[in-house]
C-alpha cells in the first residue's frame, strides 16, 4: 500500500494562486512606472514574479517519498497468527508502528533492518481483530501514514495446558512450573517462548521438555523461601502442531513458603525433618522390602490426602494388598510412591522394611490421632516441599516421574 503524505497538496496549491496574483498585480505597476519614468529594465518584473513562484511551488508541493506497507492488507481476514504481519518503508524509514486489537491491547515489536522493517515480537491472538498505524520518513524529513486492519483465523483445533501449582497457592521450596499439553507439541521452541516467568527477587529460571507433551520449570536451586512467581501463559494463537492452535491466556501466581527437606535414610531407617536448615525432628519410618526398594533421590510432594485407599492393582502390584483407611498420605511420585500414615506395621518403624516402596509412618487408622508421627508430618507439610531419600538399593527416581527434575543436572535440564 502507498503511503498518503500528511501534508496536503491543495494547500500548495491555493498559496500558488495567491502569490501569482500579487505578481501580476505588481508586474502591472512597474509597467506603469517605467511608462511614466520613461526607464528601468523591462524584465526585472518578469523575473522577480517568476522567482517567487518558482519557491513557493519548492517549499509546498512536495509529497513524501516514504512508501509505507502493511501486510497482511486492509480488511484481510482468517490471518495466520505468525508470520503474517509485517510493516516495511521504501525509500524512507520507519519512526513510528502502532498495533493493537479491538480492546487496545498493544502487540509489542521492534523496528528492524536499518528502519526499514516492522515485526511483532510474539504470535498474535486467534480469532482477534487488529489494527495498525504505521509512520516513515524519506530524506528529507517528510513523513508517508498508512493504516490498516485485518482479523486472524479461527482454528478448528486447539490445546491448552493443564498446569501445576494452581493459582494463589504457597508450595514449598522445591515446586516446579509443570505444564501438561492436551495435545503432543511439535514447535516446543514456539510454544516454550509463549511462556514468560518472572520473579521476585530475580532468578534464572529455564524449561525443560520431558517427551511433547509436557513442559516443567525451575531455578538451579531450590526456590529460596519468599520468592514471588508470575507465569503469563500467551498460549492464544500459538500453533503448537500444524494446524493446531493454542487457546489459554492466563496468569498465574504463586509463592513460596519456608524451606522443609526431609532426608529418609532407609539403612537407618530415620527421617531427619529440616525446617529452615535446622533439625525439628527425628521420626522412625519404614521403607520398601527387598524387592520392592523405595527410589532413591529427591522427590517432590505434589499431592496431599487426608484420608485414602491404596490397592496394589492400582501400581501393578496385582492383589498382594488392598489397605483401606489410609491416613496422612502424600504423593512423591506419579508411578505410587507416597509418604504415608501406617496403621499395620506393628513395630517396624525405625527396625526393618517391610513396605511396597512407599515411606510409612506410624499413625492411627483413618488418621484420628493428630500427635502420631505420621499426621504430625503431614499437618507441617505443604505441596512442594522436598523428601530425599538416601541409601537405597534402588536407582534414582527419573526426573519425570513426578516433579522430580531435581535429579537432573543443571547442564542437562537446560539442554
Amino acid at each position: 500500500m502507498n503511503g498518503r503524505p500528511i501534508s496536503g497538496a491543495s494547500v500548495g496549491a491555493r498559496t500558488r494562486r495567491g502569490k501569482g496574483a500579487l505578481a501580476l498585480a505588481l508586474g502591472t505597476l512597474m509597467l506603469v512606472v517605467t511608462a511614466c519614468g520613461g526607464g528601468g529594465d523591462s524584465d526585472s518584473g518578469s523575473g522577480s514574479g517568476k522567482g517567487g513562484d518558482k519557491d513557493s511551488g519548492q517549499a509546498d508541493t512536495k509529497v513524501s517519498q516514504a512508501v509505507v506497507t502493511v501486510a497482511p492488507k486492509d480488511g484481510a481476514d482468517g490471518v495466520k497468527t505468525s508470520g503474517a504481519l509485517k510493516v516495511t518503508a521504501a525509500k524512507g524509514k520507519l519512526t513510528e508502528v502502532e498495533v493493537e486489537d479491538t480492546k487496545g491491547n498493544p502487540v509489542e515489536g521492534k523496528i528492524t533492518d536499518g528502519g526499514t522493517t516492522w515485526t511483532p515480537a510474539t504470535h498474535l491472538a486467534a480469532s482477534t481483530k487488529y489494527k495498525v498505524h504505521a509512520v516513515a520518513k524519506d530524506s528529507e524529513g517528510r513523513e508517508a501514514a498508512e493504516e490498516s486492519a485485518f482479523t486472524t483465523l479461527t482454528p478448528k483445533n486447539t490445546f491448552v495446558g493443564i498446569f501445576t501449582p494452581e493459582d494463589g497457592s504457597k508450595v514449598g521450596v522445591g515446586m516446579s512450573f509443570s505444564v501438561n499439553f492436551t495435545r503432543g507439541i511439535t514447535h516446543p521452541e514456539d510454544v516454550e517462548k509463549a511462556i514468560d516467568i518472572k520473579t521476585e527477587p530475580a532468578v534464572d529460571v529455564e524449561g525443560h521438555w520431558f517427551g511433547n507433551d509436557r513442559l516443567d520449570f525451575r531455578p538451579e536451586k531450590y526456590w529460596k523461601p519468599g520468592t514471588k512467581v508470575t507465569v503469563k501463559l500467551n498460549l492464544d494463537g500459538v500453533e503448537g502442531r500444524p494446524g493446531v492452535y493454542g487457546e489459554q491466556a492466563k496468569t498465574v501466581k504463586f509463592t513460596i513458603g519456608r524451606s522443609q527437606v526431609s532426608t529418609v535414610d532407609v539403612k537407618t531407617k530415620k527421617m531427619t525433618v529440616k525446617r529452615d536448615g535446622k533439625v525439628i525432628k527425628t521420626i522412625p519410618v519404614t521403607t520398601g522390602k527387598p524387592g520392592y526398594e523405595t527410589w532413591n533421590g529427591q522427590m517432590v510432594i505434589t499431592e496431599r490426602l487426608r484420608v485414602t485407599r491404596m490397592n496394589g492393582e492400582t501400581v501393578g502390584y496385582g492383589g498382594e494388598y488392598d489397605i483401606k483407611d489410609v491416613p496422612d498420605a502424600m504423593r512423591l511420585t506419579t508411578s505410587g510412591t507416597f509418604i504415608h500414615g501406617n496403621y499395620w506395621g506393628g513395630d517396624a518403624f525405625g527396625n526393618y522394611n517391610a513396605s511396597h516402596g512407599c515411606i510409612g509412618l506410624r499413625d492411627q487408622r483413618g488418621g484420628g490421632d493428630r500427635g502420631a508421627p505420621a499426621a504430625w508430618f503431614f499437618d507441617r507439610s505443604i505441596v512442594g516441599d522436598v523428601v530425599v531419600v538416601k541409601n537405597s538399593n534402588d536407582r534414582v527416581v527419573a526426573p519425570d516421574n513426578g516433579l522430580n527434575g531435581w535429579n537432573m543436572s543443571w547442564e542437562k535440564w537446560k539442554a
